[in-house]
């Protein structure tokens, strides 16, 4: 059975513009999995950690068969392939590449190595601006839509490339 999910797509480190790229083309490549629609990128403001370069990000619909854990497996195997390290205990700095499962189907999902919806995704301008574009009317578990999540945040700031 194939599922939707929507992925974000982030980036500060070495050529973020062209890494991002190159993950929204390979998410084609993923087991089961395929692409069918992808936001322009945006560059935005550290977030968390503001000490860091800004970040390239986009967002991306894919239809997959691949269940929840096993997407977050594929997406981490592309992170690792891009370069992506993940310091013990570092939250919000800086990496090549970042790869989110932000919601899957309308599912609830709390395990100990995945949360969907993604957790804080209603608060984030930088997650919610490009998934806006192209799925506006997807429902995050108890925040309502997209757009309405978006509606209600700043997002100063975030410019589109290109």
């Amino acid at each position: 059975m194939a599922h939707i999910a929507h992925i974000g797509l982030g980036g500060n480190l070495g050529d973020a513009e062209a890494t991002v790229r190159q993950a929204l083309r390979a998410l084609d490549g993923l087991p089961g999995t395929r692409c069918v629609a992808a936001s322009r990128l945006y560059r935005t403001p550290a977030w968390g950690r503001l000490d860091q370069p800004a970040f390239v990000n986009a967002a991306a619909t894919v239809q997959t068969t691949l269940a929840p854990e096993a997407l977050l497996d594929a997406l981490l195997e592309l992170e690792r392939r891009h370069g992506r390290e993940r310091p013990d205990g570092e939250r919000w700095g800086p990496r090549t590449l970042d790869l989110d499962v932000l919601l899957y189907d309308e599912q609830v999902i709390d395990t100990p190595r995945l949360k969907v919806p993604h957790p804080h995704l209603h608060e984030r301008a930088f997650a919610l601006l490009p998934l806006a574009e192209i799925a506006p009317q997807a429902v995050i578990p108890g925040h309502g839509t997209v757009q309405a999540a978006l509606a209600a945040v700043e997002t100063g700031g975030l410019a589109p490339i290109g």
